[in-house]
């Protein structure tokens, strides 16, 4: 598709696109487009906001303050994304809608207990570290469930689901059964009474095995952005 637009625009419509025609392949309901904007310019946040994205992903939260100050003046719903840190939970529970990398009971507490009552509670998901990746953040397999019961209890925040970084894998069938290892996680939580709608999976790579298997969110970033900037530095 060429229509004369920028890349950023070109790339933006061709990955809804893609999404769409891929849902409608799976028969599966298309799933929210996170645009994982961590290293890129506010300037490019905005322009997709003005294309109708409304839902970014970052990682570090020094960069994250500083594109909060600068793009204040929308309605953006901010996600974390990156591993969390014990010291960066207070600014990250008052100012985000979203945290998908949850994977100890401490960092859950803390992110309830910094919550600010005036706001919503703070949407989360569990991390699972589905390969026991030493290089990975996510709580095993076994460990979801009671993770997710101490969590969905917490007061400030709302358990929405499960997030993951598998192993990547270029065979569609691989990529799929690592999917398919979190649809069934998702579905013995909801058998043991829990309520989640979330599957955070599925990113540049591997985004029509996530459609195929039921992803909610699909977190994008090369494949929107092109390749990361070099002038916004990482804190």
């Amino acid at each position: 598709m060429n229509d004369g637009s920028d890349p950023l625009t070109q790339r933006y419509k061709e990955i809804c696109q893609q999404i769409n025609q891929l849902s409608d392949k799976f028969g599966q309901p298309p799933p929210c487009l996170l645009a994982v904007s961590k290293k890129q310019t506010s300037e490019a946040i905005r322009q997709l906001y003005q294309l109708g994205q409304r839902h970014f992903g970052e990682s570090y939260w020094q960069e994250t303050e500083q594109k909060l100050n600068e793009l204040g003046d929308l309605d953006i719903q901010w996600h974390f994304i990156g591993p969390l840190q014990s010291n960066k939970t207070r600014p990250i529970a008052e100012h985000m809608h979203w945290v998908h990398s949850v994977d100890r009971e401490k960092i859950a507490r803390r992110l309830s207990q910094q919550r600010p009552h005036q706001l919503p509670p703070l949407n989360v998901c569990l991390q699972v570290n589905l390969d026991g990746e030493t290089s990975k953040s996510g709580v095993s397999p076994s460990q979801v469930l009671p993770l997710a019961k101490q969590v969905a209890a917490m007061s400030r925040l709302n358990l929405r689901g499960l997030m993951c970084i598998p192993k990547r894998h270029t065979d569609f069938q691989q990529q799929r059964h690592c999917f398919m290892q979190m649809t069934d996680l998702k579905s013995q939580l909801i058998s043991a009474g829990l309520h989640i709608d979330t599957l955070s999976m599925g990113m540049s790579n591997d985004m029509e095995a996530a459609i195929a298997e039921g992803s909610t969110i699909l977190r994008i970033g090369t494949a929107l952005f092109g390749e990361r900037q070099k002038n916004v530095t990482n804190p």
